[in-house]
């Protein structure tokens, strides 16, 4: 058991509930680690490879969960992912409720399911892993501008606030290149790839994007004033209004994205360093996950 500590309002009622859980289901020997300010889970995470455990749950934001997949992948160790975060992207696109109580029984007696984690290089990065989405320009910069403090009161309506906050995030011009083809060069706002594609309040950011097809997507944002917003938004959610001159798709195996000056970046909501680059190749079925 993998628990970001400061997700759980009361952990001690909480290790209680899911000790009952597991020992009902016969793991009478569970290993509880904590996550800190200084590791969101990667020692954990290594601790639990190395004690040949048989599934690792973890409770936490999209960042904790990113690490400790990312640890995880080619260990064909099963992770069963409770939400307690903002986001909980990952949840939400493998159909786990967002209730606590709730998702711990649809994961204890769930199913197993292979997805796909993929290989984030770029510079001053080095080789990680993500699991839900990664981004550079405006979504890193929404994550980036929504405080900490409104998180903890309103959830994921904070990023609305720094969404509304961001609308004129300054262009940036990128080369996308995707499967070794021929570059494109577009002028937007935000690219972001993704190995799922719905975000918060249901939207449909990459509506063809899977877990466990084997390719990754990506979509480029270029509204080109302020006023051009709201089609885009609707776009999103209307399937006949999905493509347009402010919003494009792609999708392959490797996907390369090169900024013309350095830029914020993110990867499953969590900010990393700024730079210009981020180049993603999908690692088909790399991680057994448990899902309802």
């Amino acid at each position: 058991m993998i628990l970001n500590p400061i997700k759980i309002p009361d952990a001690d009622e909480f290790r209680g509930k899911v000790d009952a859980a597991l020992t009902e289901r016969g793991y009478d020997d569970s290993l509880w680690l904590e996550t800190t300010a200084d590791d969101a889970g990667s020692t954990m995470a290594k601790r639990a490879i190395e004690e040949t455990v048989d599934l690792v749950v973890v409770a936490g934001g999209d960042g904790t969960v990113r690490v400790v997949c990312a640890e995880l992948a080619r260990t064909n160790i099963p992770v069963a992912v409770l939400p307690a975060g903002t986001g909980n992207l990952l949840a939400r696109n493998l159909g786990i409720s967002l209730d606590l109580d709730l998702a711990l029984v649809e994961l204890l007696d769930g199913d197993e399911q292979r997805i796909d984690s993929v290989l984030i290089e770029g510079d001053e990065l080095g080789t990680d892993r993500f699991v839900v989405m990664a981004g550079l320009g405006l979504d890193a910069a929404i994550i980036a501008d929504a405080p900490d403090e409104l998180k903890k009161r309103v959830g994921w309506a904070a990023y609305v606030v720094s969404t509304l906050k961001n609308l004129n995030h300054p262009f940036v011009r990128v080369e996308i290149i995707v499967d070794g083809g021929r570059p494109l060069r577009r002028r937007v706002r935000t690219v972001v790839i993704g190995n799922v594609g719905t975000l918060q309040a249901n939207i449909p950011l990459l509506p063809d994007a899977l877990p466990d097809d084997g390719v990754i997507d990506a979509v480029v944002l270029a509204p080109r004033r302020i006023t051009h917003w709201p089609r885009l938004a609707l776009s999103l959610v209307v399937k006949r209004l999905r493509e347009g001159r402010h919003i494009e798709r792609f999708t392959g195996k490797t996907i390369q994205v090169t900024a013309a000056k350095t830029v914020r970046r993110q990867l499953d909501g969590d900010g990393i360093s700024d730079g210009r680059t981020l180049s993603a190749a999908v690692d088909p079925s790399a991680l057994r996950v448990r899902i309802p």
